[in-house]
């Protein structure tokens, strides 16, 4: 008997032949993994984003409706993130406004050591502005702005123009 060949005469499979379809119906629907990534501390909530960090959204082989979301936690916070999976996925999919996650999948890692598993899972505030700018530079600043009418717009251009005075008396570095 002759050994069977890779193929079965001409014929598909019906998911694999609408997965693209199906993916592009998601991607219209609004589903951006980005928005995951960059919303996440809103999307889970301040609690569970200090835990865990989205890697990864997969779709399943058949290409059917859902996805699987991977998470990246540590070993020490797996459990406390696997009893509130079922939440969690109700908050993601209430962002999309429809059932775009059908599963969740931890992974753990350790904080520290190997590189690939080195998490970071603390997110970091913006950096403050400093408290008090040199006068000189303030008062540059200020009128260099003093014609503008509204105040928030104004306010905006003042702290540009102090920026941009700052950075070029930096560039310029101090008289020999």
């Amino acid at each position: 008997m002759a050994p069977r060949k890779g193929y079965q005469k001409g014929f598909t499979r019906a998911a694999s032949l609408l997965s693209p379809q199906i993916r592009k119906a998601g991607e219209s629907r609004g589903f951006a993994v980005t928005r995951l990534l960059t919303h996440w501390p809103e999307i889970a909530g301040e609690d569970i984003a200090a835990m865990s960090r989205p890697v990864e959204v997969t779709y399943g082989r058949g290409g059917g409706f859902g996805a699987t979301l991977c998470l990246l936690t540590t070993g020490a916070n797996a459990p406390l993130l696997e009893m509130q999976k079922e939440k969690l996925r109700e908050k993601v999919n209430a962002t999309y406004g429809y059932n775009a996650i059908s599963r969740i999948r931890i992974t753990q890692t350790h904080a520290t050591g190997f590189a690939e598993g080195q998490a970071d899972f603390a997110h970091r505030k913006a950096k403050a502005q400093p408290t008090k700018p040199d006068p000189a530079i303030a008062r540059a600043a200020h009128e260099q702005a003093e014609g503008v009418h509204d105040d928030t717009l104004r306010h905006a251009l003042e702290t540009l123009a102090q920026n941009v005075l700052l950075k070029s008396k930096r560039q310029k570095g101090p008289p020999l």
